[in-house]
């Protein structure tokens, strides 16, 4: 199992890389924070469901419908933002923006008031022969291992396919009393990891923009 477990690593990520992937948990780290870590993420899958791994390719549904990225504004909730990195997204108006903590994230947007509101972006390296997110499975395979790990509800597991690129999005809700959706994609030699979370009890309120965000991430420019 370890060298079955290995070996699928070694082809996904550069060699490098490995080492960054573990399948245990920080203590420190919060539930929520490790949804959005790539490495726990991987961790996660790997330990938690074999049949992740050894899923043949034919039992992957081909997305080939093309969803339309989101471009609503939502009546000035939320603004364009267009990285100098390559990549764009409609972040929340009028909050914090920080840029990279190592090991966490690239880009963080958090509420003035409540910053258990935020949304988190980060991307990892991936090895150039990896060039979409459905080698780690089917969406619903991975979202509901995903939850298992994390002692999470797996609410909804979504693909879509915008712009030729395949998104896994996922809504969780955790033991700790918030919520979060997760989307991932690969591009440009990397796997993108956007995550946005709140309270549940707020998580009504915020459900329709949190969507919209996911819908409006794209990791090229137009």
């Amino acid at each position: 199992m370890t060298r079955l477990l290995v070996c699928f690593l070694a082809a996904f990520v550069p060699s490098t890389a490995v080492t960054a992937f573990s399948t245990s948990d920080n203590a420190a780290v919060s539930r929520r924070e490790s949804f959005s870590k790539t490495a726990s993420l991987f961790g996660g899958i790997l330990s938690g469901s074999a049949a992740l791994v050894g899923s043949p390719a034919s039992s992957l549904a081909v997305v080939t419908d093309e969803t339309p990225k989101v471009s609503t504004r939502m009546g000035g909730l939320l603004e364009k933002y267009q990285d100098s990195r390559g990549w764009t997204i409609l972040a929340p108006s009028g909050w914090n923006k920080f840029d990279g903590e190592v090991g966490a994230y690239d880009v963080k947007w958090e509420d003035l008031v409540d910053p258990t509101n935020n949304v988190k972006l980060s991307s990892t390296p991936v090895k150039s022969t990896t060039t979409s997110v459905d080698i780690l499975g089917p969406v619903e395979e991975v979202g509901a291992s995903l939850a298992t790990k994390r002692n999470a509800k797996l609410v909804a597991a979504i693909d879509r396919q915008t712009d030729g690129i395949l998104f896994y999005t996922f809504d969780f809700a955790l033991d700790d009393g918030t919520h979060q959706l997760l989307q991932l994609c690969v591009n440009k030699g990397k796997i993108w990891s956007l995550d946005a979370n709140t309270k549940e009890k707020q998580y009504p309120k915020r459900k329709e923009m949190y969507y919209n965000i996911m819908g409006s991430f794209m990791p090229k420019l137009a």
